[in-house]
């Protein structure tokens, strides 16, 4: 087989061995190596001219890219991109400066320079900050690239008890990270939360909290749209026609000042509806976030932390 078409089925670079594993003859690959299409960066490793440089630091390392490193190459929510390189070791080679992971893996023989999806998330789900972590494994839910089911049952003992917390909060229904963060903000803040929620004669609205509050998350995309614009505007009438408030907050707003989006959020619910006006309730009140719950400007589990690692904007 020809060594060039396999190299390109592993991601462009791989031990010499797993080319010959897959019917790339040696005479073949030292062909190929002469030619230049195929360039030897040391011994046991082939890769194709120009091949992703984060791939090929991974197999320098004999390692896989896994956890947030790997994210990008599942099309995966992000809070921010990785710090450092992620990898997954099974030797005992060391590489410097990286965050080296070595639980067992779930889905072995990878012979690409990536781990494996559910491989990836349980990685993450160990190493990261818990919304971090949720981020990742909520999109690939949604995605219906994972079943939870699976990552609970390699989330065992005293030592995953977070992970599977995290988990637990993940849901269906968000088609964006702003969603998810919303989410998570609104109920930490003990704001009953409901999500898609179905109103008649208004369609489907991100949030209803406490039972009469519409909330719409926009992300960079309503401001491109037209169309749209002119259609929320008239669903946030027909909402205001059946008694029902509309808030609506924008990437800048969820990520940069989440402080500003619940005092906004209380001071309605506070006033209650035209249909329900002056609401006494225990979700109105102001309530301390749990403790894990992170500084959303620094990515830190530490309130206090530094402005650093701001997330891309959200579609």
């Amino acid at each position: 087989m020809d060594p060039v078409h396999v190299l390109g089925s592993l991601g462009g670079v791989a031990l010499t061995r797993s080319l010959v594993a897959r019917g790339a003859g040696e005479t073949a690959i030292r062909g190929a190596v002469r030619s230049g299409a195929v360039v030897r960066l040391e011994r046991g490793l082939l890769a194709l001219p120009g091949a992703d440089p984060e791939l090929v630091a991974a197999k320098q390392s004999r390692a896989l890219l896994t956890c947030i490193s790997a994210a990008p190459r599942f099309t995966l929510w992000m809070l921010r991109p990785a710090a450092m390189p992620h990898y997954w070791h099974s030797n005992g080679r060391r590489t410097h400066s990286c965050v080296s992971h070595r639980t067992a893996l779930t889905h072995p023989g990878v012979a690409g320079a990536v781990a494996a999806l559910p491989d990836v998330l349980l990685h993450a789900l160990l190493c990261l900050p818990p919304l971090e972590s949720l981020v990742m494994v909520e999109s690939a839910y949604n995605s219906g690239a994972i079943d939870l089911t699976f990552l609970l049952r390699h989330l065992v003992g005293n030592r995953c008890g977070k992970a599977r917390d995290v988990v637990a909060q993940v849901e269906r229904g968000a088609d964006s990270l702003l969603e998810t963060l919303a989410r998570i903000l609104f109920r930490d803040a003990g704001i009953s939360t409901e999500t898609q929620v179905w109103i008649d004669g208004i369609g489907r609205v991100d949030f209803l909290l406490e039972g009469f509050l519409i909330v719409e998350i926009d992300g960079l995309a309503f401001h491109l749209n037209s169309r749209q614009f002119k259609k929320d505007r008239r669903r946030d009438n027909s909402a205001m026609v059946q008694g029902l408030p509309v808030l609506r907050f924008f990437y800048d707003d969820v990520v940069f000042a989440p402080e500003v989006v619940l005092a906004q959020v209380r001071e309605v619910l506070a006033r209650g509806s035209l249909r329900w006006p002056q609401p006494k309730r225990p979700g109105f009140e102001a309530v301390e976030p749990p403790p894990w719950t992170l500084d959303w400007r620094c990515g830190s589990q530490n309130r206090a932390g530094s402005a650093a690692g701001i997330p891309p904007a959200a579609q």
